[in-house]
């Protein structure tokens, strides 16, 4: 089955995006689940590298580094030696949003080699990515208890949010086998998610001829 990438900028609504997908693929009759973090099920560093301080990651090259290198060019490979899920798999953020947090609060040398071979890291079948004009995710960070701090510099420093975006649209964004770009300000969830839903190929059925009688 296929998979799918949800990233962007923070406030623009990935995870909601995500849970409306799952609904709606279901609706149609396509078994889909949403998943986080890595992608191949047995990656052996997956657990440490989820102890860093992620939201610090701006602002650090080594755990970008980190990030990049033992955590997702790994999980790359071993995505493609895992076996095919039975259900369209949703991954909500992979290393295209850490390659855009390292350019923009960078550049730091990983992201900059990552942004040069992009292709080494896992591709989705289609990948979406997401943004909406400052003031409105201004006023989604306004009504979020859990923000951290990136989630308020994506929204207060506009270069930082560009250049993210940037980042993402036309360098990580190359090695995906489809591409949609959606502002969140101008369609809803429900509308999101029935046009990426128009991208999935539904299950195919095996049709069984019938049994010969016997003579």
């Amino acid at each position: 089955m296929e998979t799918i990438l949800i990233d962007g900028l923070d406030m623009t609504g990935k995870t909601t995006l995500v849970q409306t997908l799952v609904t709606t693929l279901e609706q149609r009759g396509i078994p889909a689940r949403s998943h986080q973090w890595m992608l191949a099920p047995r990656h052996p560093l997956a657990a440490a590298l989820r102890r860093l301080p992620r939201v610090r990651q701006p602002e650090s090259g080594l755990i970008t580094a980190a990030l990049l290198g033992p955590g997702f060019l790994l999980d790359g490979l071993l995505a493609r030696c895992s076996r095919a899920a039975d259900q369209v798999v949703i991954q909500d953020g992979y290393a295209d949003r850490t390659v855009a947090f390292g350019m923009a609060g960078g550049p730091y040398l990983s992201a900059c080699l990552a942004l040069r071979w992009p292709h080494l890291f896992a591709p989705f079948d289609l990948a979406v990515y997401l943004h909406a004009p400052a003031e409105v995710r201004a006023r989604r960070l306004a009504v979020r208890p859990d923000a951290d701090a990136n989630d308020v510099r994506t929204v207060e420093d506009d270069e930082f949010a560009a250049t993210f975006t940037a980042m993402l649209v036309h360098g990580m964004g190359r090695r995906h086998r489809r591409l949609l770009v959606f502002d969140t300000s101008r369609h809803s969830p429900q509308e999101m998610a029935e046009l990426i839903a128009d991208q999935v190929r539904p299950p195919a059925t095996i049709v069984r001829p019938p049994q010969e009688r016997a003579a």
